[in-house]
């Protein structure tokens, strides 16, 4: 029998279809999200995978068969479906595997308003449901209830979604810009052409056509080979900025007119700035601002630097989604290209950030890299991964040989950290592989690349 604790991760499902799971087990996973929610009507949307409006449809069918109202959106990126979910005050479905290869496909749940379903928050009891109606020959048998079957509607939500972005900045009256950006075959060749329509931004687009095959290049730019196209595209068209968007188009990335990536972190500190003082011109005082421990340094300095309060978490949306509703955030960022809105229900939105940033540059004449400097202090190392065969042993050793160095500190809030003067690093460990994550700080080059090779020794040694 199948155990679904190697698809039901921490914050979604996600797996290799059909190998893993199927149009039979979509369906078990919409009778149990209606039960565990006790949601009366929910909101489905899926992206351009193949696979993907079998699953999406049959999750349906699945929701309706326990009598709940569901309401398909068809093709939409993830945050459109949170918008959805936030509009029509409706618990939502997305299905996707964002940056995963084309044989994954994967749902990611919410409630009502867009609010986060976790391992903590739904997900476990969603599992062991469908779990209980798996068979010993791995079929699915899910109970039949004396319930009226909701409905099944279509609704097209793209012109709301946009219109809500839009409303959000202000980019009519901004000098025009040349922007190429680079869709990946995923989603932000669906959301980017009515987002951007009327607008002064004269677009050149690059792997529009959606394609969950990616014929290109993986929808991942985090990593860093899947930017060389887009880098490439804006040197040669003379661009101001280029964008790049992964798979369902939830997370941006930011290419200046160099054709050099700007930091997650240095994004988060530019839009930060705009959201205080968003803020306090509505006459918010101190207004808060989240980020992740293995942001730069630069986020908080610039946040207070602008009369913002800056809180720190853990890594992952469901710390960041709980911290910003405990603290009333304006705004929080993650390094790794995700950026959270409380006027998009606390939820994150790649294309909003983009908004941010193609505001930012469109008021002002100078260029994109000339305006990120001040939000790029320090020298990174980006995340390390490292195979090992005991996390909590390598990460032990690296505690004994740094902790007690004068003058550090020391914190376990995720992984280790452990800071000086003017560097610090996280060690953390992988929650579903072998592997220890290492990010790494510095006032400068040198002294990062002397940490980093430190901290590696003890790691892989």
């Amino acid at each position: 029998m199948r155990d679904l604790k190697q698809l039901v991760k921490a914050y979604d499902v996600r797996g290799v279809v059909p190998d893993q799971w199927d149009e039979d087990l979509s369906r078990a996973f919409g009778a149990a999200f209606v039960q565990v929610t006790g949601a009366k009507a929910i909101v489905v949307g899926h992206d351009m995978r193949p696979s993907s409006p079998g699953l999406s449809r049959a999750f349906a069918e699945g929701a309706a068969a326990r009598g709940a109202d569901v309401t398909e959106i068809g093709l939409c990126s993830t945050d459109q479906l949170y918008y959805a979910s936030g509009k029509l005050d409706l618990p939502g479905a997305m299905f996707t595997a964002s940056h995963n290869p084309a044989q994954y496909n994967g749902i990611k749940m919410c409630r009502a308003g867009a609010a986060p379903v976790g391992e903590n928050t739904g997900l476990a009891e969603i599992r062991e449901l469908v779990q209980s109606w798996i068979n010993e020959d791995d079929t699915v048998t899910v109970p039949t209830v004396e319930v009226e079957p909701g409905k099944v509607t279509r609704q097209d939500t793209l012109r709301g979604y946009a219109d809500h972005l839009l409303g959000l900045v202000d980019l009519r009256a901004i000098r025009p810009l040349k922007v190429v950006v680079d869709a990946g075959n995923g989603m932000g060749g669906h959301t980017v052409p009515t987002v951007f329509d009327g607008l002064p931004l004269d677009v050149v687009p690059m792997y529009f056509e959606l394609d969950g095959t990616f014929p290109n290049h993986e929808a991942n730019p985090l990593d860093p080979k899947n930017l060389v196209d887009l880098q490439a595209k804006v040197k040669e068209v003379g661009a101001d900025i280029g964008l790049a968007f992964d798979g369902d188009a939830d997370r941006c990335f930011v290419i200046d007119e160099r054709g050099e990536p700007v930091s997650p972190s240095a994004i988060t500190a530019l839009v930060a700035v705009r959201e205080i003082a968003r803020a306090k011109a509505a006459g918010e005082h101190n207004p808060t601002i989240i980020h992740n421990l293995i942001t730069s340094w630069t986020v908080p300095e610039v946040v207070r630097e602008h009369g913002g309060v800056p809180v720190r978490t853990r890594v992952g949306h469901s710390f960041i989604k709980q911290e910003m509703a405990e603290t009333d955030a304006v705004f929080g960022g993650e390094h790794s290209a995700h950026y959270y809105f409380r006027d998009f229900w606390r939820a994150d939105t790649g294309m909003l950030a983009a908004l941010h940033v193609l505001a930012a540059l469109g008021e002002q004449e100078g260029t994109l890299s000339a305006l990120t400097h001040e939000y790029d202090r320090y020298a990174a190392s980006g995340e390390i991964n490292s195979t090992v065969d005991d996390q909590a042993a390598r990460t032990a050793a690296v505690r004994a040989e740094f902790a007690s160095q004068e003058g550090v500190t020391v914190d376990e809030l995720d992984g280790l950290t452990i800071a000086g003067a003017d560097w610090w690093f996280n060690l953390r460990p992988s929650n579903t592989e072998p592997l220890l994550r290492l990010n790494v700080e510095a006032k400068d080059q040198k002294k990062m690349a002397e940490l980093r090779d430190a901290v590696l020794a003890v790691v892989r040694a």
